[in-house]
């Protein structure tokens, strides 16, 4: 009997490499992830482009995609830490890149502070153009929900952003859907004690415990998956349903507005609006960050995400009264304006 069989939820013992070239070196799913999006927002950028649908013309795609991963990848991680994890900006160590800063490669990298990224880079990318912003804005928010999505499962395998538990009368007989993390026995206040300590004997007793039981899980070891599944909590799968929101739901609301013309900048502000929407619902089930900055039963996601809602919505009402010209859906592209 295997272990999500046995649990009635999937235990998560998911390897963060595609595959390892020596160990601990490998390329890793998370930046795997960020690839798949950017190449994914690449051919709908040039798909669009060649149909004269937008400003750009193909050529220029590319040009436009380097500004953005610099703005993705800068702002997100500049965002993560001073949203999620300040102490990095203060952490040294021996090990390459010596900066917490800089380590991208140990994950941490946050949607808002990428999404604030993506727009300074397009800002500058307009401006160097001689193009408008919301033109610019709309045909990079009609390729964005890919990559949000992959992102999203990029979480998951990297075992980030838990789901909230399932309520105690599930945890008995938790759905096949519902997720459980070995980590969490690593927590100091885990309720389970002697029951973990049980699980002694199935290690190496040289090895710390119980860091050394998780690692035997992500190992692979006969019968420690099993054995730990009955004390871990069933959580919600917040990784894949903001994957399912982000990178499928979001690209569908936004292309039914992108299919008839609208003024330039609605797909921009739908997408804001739409996407904070989104995040507020699926952060509903997500395990608020500790230590994160709350207000009440709001978390800094949540607050950053009414944001987006607020200036989407004003986004859409204040281009409603420009002129119906340029944007995406509007069939091909005006010349580019200063």
């Amino acid at each position: 009997m295997n272990a999500v069989l046995l649990a009635e939820s999937f235990v998560h013992t998911l390897d963060p490499f595609a595959f390892e070239i020596a160990p601990g070196v490998g390329p890793r799913w998370y930046g795997l992830s960020y690839l798949a999006g950017f190449v994914v927002g690449w051919l709908i950028l040039r798909a669009v482009a060649k149909r004269r649908l937008i400003v750009l013309r193909p050529e220029e795609v590319g040009d436009l995609l380097t500004w953005l991963v610099v703005g993705v990848v800068v702002g997100g991680r500049v965002g993560h830490v001073l949203f999620y994890d300040r102490p990095l900006l203060w952490t040294f160590d021996s090990s390459f890149p010596w900066w917490g800063l800089l380590a991208i490669h140990r994950g941490g990298m946050a949607s808002h502070g990428g999404l604030l990224g993506v727009i300074l880079a397009m800002w500058f990318f307009s401006r160097r153009r001689g193009m408008r912003f919301f033109e610019v804005a709309d045909a990079v928010a009609l390729a964005t929900g890919p990559g949000l999505g992959f992102g999203r499962l990029a979480n998951l395998v990297n075992g980030e952003l838990p789901g909230k538990p399932l309520p105690a009368s599930m945890q008995a007989d938790p759905p096949w859907w519902s997720i459980k993390f070995p980590e969490e026995i690593l927590d100091p206040n885990f309720a389970d004690v002697a029951r973990l300590d049980a699980l002694r004997p199935m290690v190496d007793p040289l090895r710390p415990f119980p860091e050394s039981l998780v690692e035997a899980a992500y190992a692979g070891r006969d019968g420690v998956v099993e054995a730990l599944a009955p004390l871990l909590t069933a959580t919600w799968p917040s990784q894949v349903l903001q994957a399912i929101t982000d990178g499928v739901v979001l690209p569908v609301v936004l292309a039914a507005i992108w299919w008839r013309p609208r003024p330039a900048g609605t797909v921009a502000g739908a997408f804001l609006a739409t996407y904070g929407v989104l995040r507020i619902g699926t952060e509903q089930v997500r395990a608020a960050d500790p230590g994160v900055f709350t207000v009440g039963p709001a978390t800094l996601p949540m607050i950053l995400s009414g944001l987006m809602v607020v200036a989407g919505v004003a986004i859409v009402i204040a281009v409603r009264r420009s002129p119906r010209d340029g944007g995406i859906g509007s069939g091909p592209a005006a010349s580019p304006t200063g």
